[in-house]
């Protein structure tokens, strides 16, 4: 059976865990050579085995998404081995819990999530994109938060750095439409990781906005389905869109 990404290359950053490691092993069950991007290579080391034995193809390279110098030797060893990009997943990112109101929070806290979250995916876009122009065009997908929609407390650095990442996912996709790159987001709400269920068990406050999740907490395998849908041609009348995964929290 022919794949939804047959004959694709695609960047999936953030793919030592979590939602990247998930969208990655679909990717790759969908027929795409999985690139595995991180700072962690043994771990994507390990998952790029894993897919390889499972008769997927799958390439991990250590990146730092937040130095230049890394972003460059990442994509470039893209080319130089695969010699086309079709799709980037620009999922690495993350909030901290340094965050807090901007009036007491650390400055250097504001710069880490600025510089993780929404300079990671301007750097890694930048690299991907004369790539993709060389092919033939492709597919980015952002990864933005909840927060960049509404209001949250206590994430004041990381709601800027994700309300940065919509608008510039709107940017991107007038700036190179004419390229036939699509660029779109993904608006996960709270994914059922680990470390997502410890943050909920101990900040009671939130219990509200849980009850909130009208269809309960998205797992990961819920972006990653619909981070396929806008990296395949199903989509491709589709740009410059955000997609929901919230579970209705946004309507609530």
């Amino acid at each position: 059976m022919v794949g939804r990404l047959s004959g694709k290359v695609a960047v999936v950053t953030g793919a030592s865990g979590g939602i990247g490691e998930v969208t990655a092993r679909l990717f790759a069950r969908e027929g795409a050579e999985v690139v595995l991007c991180a700072r962690s290579l043994a771990r994507c080391e390990a998952i790029a085995a894993e897919i390889a034995a499972e008769g997927g193809k799958a390439l991990a390279l250590e990146t730092d998404v937040t130095e230049p110098d890394s972003v460059a030797a990442a994509f470039a060893e893209v080319d130089r081995r695969l010699g086309r990009l079709d799709v980037l997943f620009n999922n690495a990112g993350g909030s901290s819990s340094a965050d807090g109101p901007l009036t007491v929070a650390p400055l250097e806290e504001f710069w880490r999530a600025i510089k993780l979250d929404l300079f990671g995916t301007w750097l890694c876009s930048r690299a991907a994109i004369p790539l993709m122009q060389k092919s033939g065009g492709g597919s980015i997908v952002n990864s933005a938060s909840i927060v960049g929609e509404m209001g949250i407390p206590n994430r004041d650095a990381y709601t800027a750095s994700k309300g940065g990442i919509i608008s510039l996912t709107r940017s991107m996709a007038v700036e190179f439409a004419g390229d036939g790159i699509r660029v779109n987001v993904v608006v996960p709400g709270a994914v059922l990781t680990p470390r997502v269920a410890e943050f909920f068990r101990r900040e009671p406050h939130l219990k509200k906005q849980e009850e909130a999740y009208l269809l309960g907490f998205a797992d990961p395998i819920d972006v990653a389905n619909a981070v396929l849908f806008l990296a395949g041609d199903e989509s491709r009348r589709t740009t410059g869109q955000k997609l929901p995964v919230d579970s209705g929290i946004l309507i609530s």
